[in-house]
């Protein structure tokens, strides 16, 4: 059974693991061995550092790639959140009249399904109010 404390290692202790797989030609088993290190870690990295080279198999996403489709992924439940509220608004306040009592009303009955920021931004109405 292993220790309770998870091990961190720097990213040069990474970067410097990989090179040894790909210079020495051994395999991930044996360097991870030789390193002190678990070989399913030293697997994980190895893959990744692949992918970033765009040098593994295409279903694998860079870094960047996932960052971004992490980004676009929140931007649009934060879309989605913002066409729900903006369905729900009262009618007369799509009219250009602002009865701040129904909007009041909305946020508090929608308070238990979306976030108190998205719906005064949707609604603008002060949070403070």
């Amino acid at each position: 059974m292993g220790s309770k404390y998870t091990k961190r290692y720097t990213e040069e202790f990474k970067r410097d693991a990989i090179a040894l797989v790909d210079s020495s030609g051994k395999t991930v088993t044996a360097a991870a061995r030789e390193l002190g290190t678990s070989s399913e870690s030293l697997r994980g990295w190895y893959r990744k550092a692949k992918a970033d080279r765009s040098e593994g198999t295409s279903s694998e996403l860079s870094s960047a790639e996932r960052e971004e489709l992490k980004r676009l992924r929140r931007e649009n439940r934060e879309q989605q959140q913002t066409i729900e509220i903006l369905k729900k608004r009262p009618p007369s306040s799509r009219e250009g009249e602002r009865p701040v009592s129904a909007l009041y009303r909305l946020i508090h009955a929608e308070k238990a399904n979306y976030p108190i920021v998205p719906l005064c931004r949707v609604l603008h109405v002060a949070r403070s109010s």
